[in-house]
């Protein structure tokens, strides 16, 4: 089929949905999925992900592969290209300077994304997508942009794992052939998957003798040793951590992969045994690599250890969660209590701010606390005349829910009885983030000692191996119903909008369909599949809610946002790529 041929059935699939017979099916079918994705055919216009990691395993494993490459096509006007699993361009290399000026304007260069989702049909995105050595040429390409080239990708599988780790592309003008470049890109991607295999052995080797290394030092110490189908656990902790527990602290030892050495967290296990995770310095290949040397160290439940700050971590009955966050505004509330300082709790809609001032108003067991909330102070409900009856009890504690939530004559009339009450009992109040209603700041707040605000869900994802098997437990009634290692693993990469409110309804709707046995990721709604690759940590939680907000504020125009937050637009795209804003 000629370049005029495919541009013409192109050209009737978009405006027809015509699909000539004579295309081939691995080019039609991805056609199709760029259309779905809404792809610009007239047009590229390519945002920068990020800058390439010159150090990252595969390129270690692929540089000596494509000198040699190169070296042997150094007369040829022949582009290689080495790419990331999503598309993003790690390295191009072509002698001719007419290609490389022509693979710039089109941005086929390092740090840009040639996935299907950004470009339509190529070589790069379709050999990712499919997983199968793809050759496109002309007009095969969705976007008219790249219909003078012709490029033969491969997809780089890591034969340990079989997991994608990348593709190798030899992109030429459409002229030149295609099926020599295909063949070559076949040959060069053995090569660079069986240096992979071999960096692969080296490096559990190293993971080996760092872990015995880690073990002879610190024999008293809980040590985890994880890289590719690789787990060492030592005698420690397999004597003290039973199967489930082992299993979440694999688990949460894989979603440290590529934090910063410096990095910890503090976990609780499916037992209740509370942990420190902190990497150990000894780890083979660096922050990039997929394997991890983790001191795994046991806190002591019995006694309550304080952490910086002088928040009291231990076990406080009817609170989940370990958080330093989440129980450092708890911690406050509390003290309010203790002290009947009126609290006004602060925060995002479902983040557990009424949960916090009942469990801190009930822990002494020594009086009734009355929970008023929104419903009962509209037309038509009692809620005004039992607050007030309420009141007239001695030592009275009362928590009023969402007030700013009223209108400003419940407000005003809700402020007129409670006024001067502060030496007669206690009430706590939750609302939304100060500074919202001007109304509430002006009229509620100056009637209470202190406001306390509470982390949402995504600035504390650690709780969540927490909450998740409490709230199992009590939305299956008891029945022995767990989450998977793997499914866990998606609900920490989900950002949890609905905050712990909507995780109880997400969790609900599962355990609705199963209601026994070991829940697994495919069991999860779709609502919370995320194209973040990771659980994102709190200040990349906050960075992520300060650009989401400056989107909105500014329509979704991503420049207006970028100059709204003082950061450059390459910035702002490469964070709403890594993030997975959508």
């Amino acid at each position: 089929m000629t370049i005029t041929d495919a541009r013409q059935a192109r050209e009737r699939f978009l405006t027809e949905h015509d699909l000539d017979a004579a295309i081939r099916e691995s080019i039609s079918t991805s056609w199709k999925r760029s259309k779905a994705l809404n792809v610009r055919v007239d047009r590229l216009d390519l945002p920068f992900v990020r800058e390439p990691d010159p150090g990252s395993p595969l390129m270690s494993a692929a540089a000596p592969v494509l000198e040699q490459l190169v070296d042997g096509l150094s007369d040829e006007p022949v582009s290689v290209i080495l790419t990331g699993p999503d598309g993003v361009v790690l390295t191009r290399i072509a002698a001719s300077r007419s290609l490389n000026k022509a693979l710039d304007t089109v941005n086929l260069a390092p740090g840009y994304s040639y996935s299907e989702e950004s470009v339509g049909t190529n070589g790069i995105g379709t050999a990712l997508e499919t997983r199968k050595p793809t050759l496109v040429t002309g007009a095969e390409h969705y976007s008219e942009c790249l219909e003078h080239l012709a490029c033969a990708g491969v997809p780089i599988l890591h034969p340990v794992s079989g997991h994608l780790v990348g593709a190798l592309d030899l992109t030429g003008w459409v002229d030149d052939g295609g099926p020599l470049l295909a063949t070559l890109a076949r040959s060069a991607t053995k090569q660079i998957e069986g240096r992979l295999l071999t960096q692969a052995s080296a490096a559990q080797t190293d993971l080996l003798n760092a872990y015995l290394r880690a073990c002879r030092r610190s024999p008293q110490s809980g040590i985890l040793a994880l890289g590719d189908d690789v787990v060492l656990i030592n005698r420690r902790l397999r004597g003290i951590l039973d199967a489930q527990d082992q299993a979440t602290l694999v688990e949460l030892g894989l979603d440290s992969f590529g934090r910063a050495v410096e990095h910890s967290q503090v976990a609780v296990l499916p037992s209740g045994q509370r942990i420190r995770l902190s990497h150990s310095g000894d780890c083979p290949g660096g922050t990039h690599s997929e394997m991890a040397l983790l001191q795994v160290h046991l806190i002591d439940t019995e006694e309550p250890e304080t952490r910086g700050g002088g928040v009291n971590s231990g076990v406080v009955r009817g609170l989940a969660g370990s958080s330093s966050s989440w129980r450092s505004s708890y911690e406050q509330i509390a003290s309010c209590v203790r002290e009947g300082q009126w609290v006004a709790v602060s925060g995002e809609q479902g983040s557990g701010r009424c949960h916090a001032l009942k469990v801190a108003a009930t822990q002494d067991q020594c009086s009734i606390t009355r929970v008023f909330t929104p419903e009962d102070f509209r037309a038509g409900a009692d809620g005004l005349q039992v607050l007030a009856q309420e009141l007239e009890h001695e030592s009275f504690r009362i928590i009023l829910r969402d007030l700013d939530r009223l209108g400003e004559a419940q407000q005003a009339a809700i402020v007129e009885l409670i006024r001067d009450r502060q030496d007669d009992g206690w009430i706590g109040t939750t609302i939304g983030s100060v500074g919202e209603e001007p109304v509430v700041d002006a009229l509620i707040l100056p009637l209470f000692d202190r406001t306390v605000p509470v982390p949402a869900l995504r600035h504390r994802i650690e709780d969540l191996r927490e909450l998740v098997p409490l709230l199992l437990r009590q939305l299956s009634h008891g029945s022995e119903v767990t989450m998977s290692a793997q499914a866990m693993r998606q609900l920490c990469k989900y950002s949890w909008p609905g905050n712990v409110e909507q995780l109880r309804s997400v969790l609900q709707t599962v355990v609705n369909r199963q209601r026994s046995g070991t829940i697994e990721a495919s069991e999860i709604p779709p609502v919370c599949r995320t194209l973040s690759r990771r659980t994102l940590t709190r200040i990349e939680a906050l960075e992520r809610d300060a650009i989401v907000r400056s989107l909105e504020e500014n329509r979704g125009n991503k420049k207006a946002a970028a100059k709204a937050l003082g950061i450059s637009r390459a910035t702002i795209y490469r964070r709403i790529k890594e993030f997975g804003i959508v």
